[in-house]
Formats: C-alpha cells, structure tokens, sequence
C-alpha cells in the first residue's frame, strides 16, 4: 500500500476481476492476468532502467490512451450482449426472440455512435432484418457514422456541450418512436456521457432557450454534474425517467457507459430510464446554492419549480403511494407510478451499467505493469474539487514518487475523475476545459519538472469548448514556458490555458473518442532523477 493523503492507493501488480461491475460472460481479466504473468521477467529487466524526458511522455500518452480503448463500446458491448440461436443474452437476463416481433434501439450520448454500431454487429444482419430493428439516437455532430438500420442524429455541433434545438427534435422524435412499440417488442437504449445535452425535451412554461442560458450559468458558477442534473431533470420531459415511461415497449433494456463519478443512474444522462420520485425541492436547492434566482432563466425555473413542488407536497399528503427516490439499478423503478399520480411505466425496465471510470483506469494499470512501472491507481466516487486543488493534490504526490523512488515505491499515478472550474468574468476569459486548467495549474504549482511527466484529458477527446482533449507537462513543457516568459499564472486566473498551451506544443489533440467515462489522468516518474537531486543537493 502506498498512503499519498488524498486515499490509500494499491498498488497492483496484475489485475483482477471487478466485483462490483462484472464483465459478463467474455471478460477479460483472466486473460489479462495470464499476460502480466508472462512479461513479468522482462519487466524485472528494464524496471531498472532509467527514463528519459521523451520517454516519461510517450508512456504517459500509451498509458492514457490504454485505457480509453477499454472503454470503447466494440469492446464493453460483446461482453454484456450476445445471441446464442434463438436467445439473445443481456447481462444477466435471457429473451426468447420467438416471443419478440422487434426491436428498438434508441438513446444518446457520446458514445452513442460506437454504441449503436457494436450493438448492431453483435444482433448480425440475420436478426435485424427478422426483428425489423430501427431506432434513433442523438450524438454529436461529428459522431455520425452510416449505420444499417439506426438513425444517428446530430442533435448538436461538436465542441458545443450544450441544449440545442436539433437535439429537442430528435429527443421528440424518440418518444414518439417509443410511444409506438407495443408489448411483444424490445427497447435496447444506448446511455453514455453528454446524453443530458443531446436530450433536451423541456416542460411545458419552460423555452429551451431558458434552458440553455440556465446550464450555461450553472457551469459558468461551478456547479457539479450531480447539481446540473438535478436542475435538468425536473424541467425535462424525457429525462429522470421520463423516456421509460413513454416506452409502450414490453421489455426496455438500457446499457450505461457512465461519466459519473460514483455511478449514480439517476445522474447519468439525467436518468432518461431510471423511473423516479420527482425531487423539485432538490433543484431549488441547486438554484438557491447557486443564486441563480437573479438570472431571469433562473427566476422562471424557480417559480415553476416552486408550483411543482406544492403540487408534490399536496400529492403526497392525500396519502398517495410513491416509489422511492432511489429505485433498484437493476429494475429501474419500472412499473411505479411516479408524481402526481400521472404516468405508469407500463414496461420492464432493466439498467445495465457496462463500463465505467475505474474501467478506464485499471485498463491503463494494466498498461502501466507492460511497461515496467509500479503503478499506484484511484479512480474518484464523488465530486473532487477544483482543478486547482486537484493539481496541487497531483503535483505533491509526483514529488514524493519522485524523491522516494530510489527507496522503492511507485513510479506512476493514474487517477481518474472530474473536477470542476471556477470560471473568471467573461470579460477577461479565455479558452479551455478542466483538463487544461488542471494541466496549467500543476505547471504553475511546480518549478522543477525533472524527471516528469503529467497528462491530464478528457476520455470523450472534448474538453471544454476546444479542441483538445486536454494537456500534458513535462520537463520540456515548463522549460518552453520559461524560455517564452509566459505568465502561467495569468493564463491560469483567466482560463485562457488552451493558448498558453497551444504556444508551449502541450495540447493532447485525439478528436472524438467515441465513449466518455469522465477524465484520465497519469502520471510517469523517472525512477533515478531521485537519487540523482540527491547527489546533487
């Protein structure tokens, strides 16, 4: 164990099988495990071998991007869906097909492309033609692919994580689609990362131009996923439930990829499937923390929240039956009767999480071990802070495996999570995302970069309104920033750290990834620079 403050960290030396999230039939972890175990003599071998600047990263990039393909659903959804004759097999459950008439496939996300196509490769072309499988499912602009039978619509441009009036179409155009299957059919829906901002679908007294000046400010004040998704789901139609209520399907199966920490459902893409107690009381609380209430989209969202959440309390006190908040994972709350005693979702619900955060993070362990390092690895549950304390939490903990390195220890961090960004006044802001900001930040926390490396990006290949998917430090890095006089901490107050990287060649530029499970974050140590700034002291 190796204790860095912030949480005990393992430190693994082969992977072993994730308990919480199984992988289905086709895992791989015992396959992984005989791998670690074969190239464990090499590694011995070059453990000893010191790391140049170059090297340092080039293995943090390898490492990175190791555990973003884990998570590329080509590989997560073989391992929850297969067909076997005349059953097709969804994690745990089984469904005659000679009982189904057809299928469905709807959802969103980031992911969402990669979702559909593998989801289509794996029914093969047989059973889609027999089950008559349409759909539709909103991504992002530069997302769409051709597909054989599922419409993937661009419900906003990319670069833009945000409500736009192409995804209010296509999110009316999946519950319409839903509205129409009837109880011999199957509803597969494909959730990942972003589906809040590909699914707009507003109540009825709320513009989706409100809705959009109200997210904008949310993130604007640093609210969290959780506080953002809260708001999102009481002025929502299709979200927290709203998409399985609609669903006229028998049966409704919902495959997650999740980009929240912690894997709360409900929060995932606001819960499209996840049949809930409406919360109107939890959103004004968002809005009061938040002082949203001077923003006209923020009053109009309060006064409307307010008249709802009177009508739940006058509901609940005539002694009508609610679900609880928190349904079961497994079955989704399908079935309740939620609210004001309105809808009844009519169909079984089944929520299957696929892949996740740690799923990304132990692939590059996994990574980090073929290489030769000794790997320490966490990969956050809850809400991590800012980018700022983050950085400075990083930037400790590669000093102390840098100087403890010759006494043995770990010599590479891989940290998975999200923190959020304190955005300064529009007037003076710049360009970039939290990875960026988190990068710059451990830049202007460090002076002395000898013997490391640090990258720090976004899973999804987006962070913030750019093109980067985030950032990486080195030595070379900081030396360029001292070269050019750059002021890193004005670039840093400002959130200009896009430019301030883009002048420095430190952007880590990937396009789309196809999935989204929040960030990735590594740190690579040269194990001799320890011993060598001792010599030296």
């Amino acid at each position: 164990m190796f204790d860095i403050g912030y949480s005990t960290l393992v430190l693994k030396k082969y992977p072993t099988p994730n308990k919480e999230y199984p992988r289905g039939k086709t895992g791989r972890s015992e396959q992984a495990f005989s791998e670690v175990l074969t190239i464990s003599l090499f590694l011995l071998c070059i453990t000893s071998m010191p790391r140049t600047a170059q090297q340092l990263r080039d293995d943090a990039q390898q490492i990175w991007w190791a555990g973003v393909r884990a998570v590329q659903p080509a590989r997560l959804i073989p391992e929850f869906v297969s067909v076997e004759g005349q059953t097709l097999f969804i994690g745990e459950q089984e469904f005659d097909l000679h009982a189904i008439d057809r299928i469905a496939i709807v959802g969103a996300g980031k992911a969402g492309a990669g979702m559909t196509l593998a989801l289509e490769a794996v029914l093969g072309e047989k059973l889609l033609d027999e089950k008559q499988v349409f759909g539709w499912v909103n991504v992002p602009g530069d997302c769409v692919e051709p597909t054989r039978c599922v419409k993937l619509h661009a419900a906003r441009p990319a670069g833009i994580n945000e409500p736009r009036p192409e995804g209010a179409s296509g999110s009316a155009e999946i519950l319409r689609l839903v509205g129409q299957l009837g109880p011999r059919d199957l509803c597969l829906c494909v959730i990942s990362g972003g589906g809040s901002a590909l699914l707009p679908a507003p109540v009825e007294g709320f513009s989706l131009e409100a809705k959009i000046a109200l997210t904008r400010e949310i993130s604007a004040r640093g609210g969290t996923i959780e506080q953002m998704n809260a708001v999102r789901r009481e002025l929502s139609t299709i979200k927290g439930g709203g998409l399985a209520r609609a669903c006229g399907a028998g049966q409704l199966v919902s495959l997650i990829l999740s980009d929240v920490l912690g894997d709360d459902l409900e929060v995932i893409a606001s819960g499209p499937t996840v049949v809930r107690q409406p919360t109107p009381e939890l959103a004004l609380q968002v809005l009061e923390e938040l002082q949203l209430g001077d923003l006209p989209a923020g009053h109009e969202a309060i006064g409307l929240l307010e008249r709802r959440n009177r009508q739940e309390v006058k509901y609940t006190s005539q002694g009508s039956k609610t679900p609880s908040p928190n349904p079961s994972p497994k079955n989704g709350g399908g079935g309740l009767k939620i609210g004001s005693g309105r809808e009844v979702a009519s169909c079984e619900v089944v929520n299957l999480l696929i892949g996740n955060n740690a799923t990304a993070v132990d692939a590059a362990g996994i990574e980090a071990e073929r290489l030769g390092y000794s790997h320490a690895m966490i990969s956050a549950t809850a809400s991590e802070g800012t980018a700022e304390s983050v950085a400075q939490h990083l930037v400790e903990v590669a000093k102390s495996m840098r100087d403890r390195a010759e006494g043995g220890g770990p010599d590479c961090l891989i940290s998975g999570g999200e923190p959020v960004v304190q955005l300064s006044d529009e007037s003076t802001r710049g360009k970039g995302g939290r990875n960026q900001q988190l990068a710059l930040a451990a830049l202007a926390a460090l002076k002395d970069w000898r013997g490391l490396a640090l990258l720090s990006g976004g899973t999804d290949g987006e962070d913030g309104p750019t093109d980067a998917a985030g950032a990486l430090v080195d030595e070379q890095i900081a030396a360029r920033a001292t070269e050019k006089q750059l002021d890193v901490a004005d670039y840093l107050r400002r959130n200009d750290a896009y430019h301030c990287f883009q002048q420095l060649d430190g952007l880590l530029k990937t396009g789309p990834t196809g999935t989204n499970v929040c960030d990735l974050r590594v740190i690579t140590v040269n194990k001799d620079e320890g011993g060598r700034r001792k010599d030296e002291g």
